[in-house]
């Protein structure tokens, strides 16, 4: 069974969706990556009140680290990158290149961009801390200057 719910944020409303084997998206109101049929609403699912708890933690106290388990669906080469992803410390940041090198493809820079947007699990799967090569920020499904604050709530950018 699918479930959602929908919490508020300093970024805005945020959607989260998950099933009984973890997390399947975390997406910002204006991302247009958020699937239609969300399924059914309720706050009182397992990882849904894991989910909203640690993400309250992140922006109100500065949680480093997630451990909601996570269940998003794509395809082998999008799951190795998402799973990069996380290795990507709070407070650090990558380039795509790296996050290339990461996953033993050093020549897949666009393919690993690809990869990165399309990234369902926002913030938690934190596809916000890969910018580009020359420190520039690069685009982010949920909005540039949501992936300005997230860095510099985080601590690796000073605006």
């Amino acid at each position: 069974m699918i479930v959602y719910h929908r919490i508020d944020s300093p970024l805005g409303t945020i959607t989260l969706q998950a099933n009984d084997l973890g997390l399947l998206g975390v997406w910002f109101m204006t991302q247009t990556t958020q699937p239609e049929a969300l399924g059914a609403h309720t706050p009182d699912h397992p990882i849904i009140e894991l989910a909203t708890r640690q993400l309250t933690e992140y922006f109100q106290s500065g949680r480093r680290s997630f451990s909601v388990p996570i269940a998003a669906k794509g395809t082998d080469f999008q799951r190795r990158v998402w799973q990069a992803l996380t290795t990507i410390n709070f407070g650090e940041t990558w380039s795509y290149q790296d996050l290339a090198h990461a996953i033993g493809q050093p020549s897949a820079t666009r393919a690993v961009g690809t990869a990165n947007g399309k990234n369902p699990v926002s913030i938690i799967v934190p596809c916000h801390r890969v910018i580009g090569k020359k420190g520039t920020l690069t685009g982010y499904a949920g909005g540039v200057e949501r992936k300005a604050w997230l860095l510099k709530h985080e601590g690796t950018l000073a605006i």
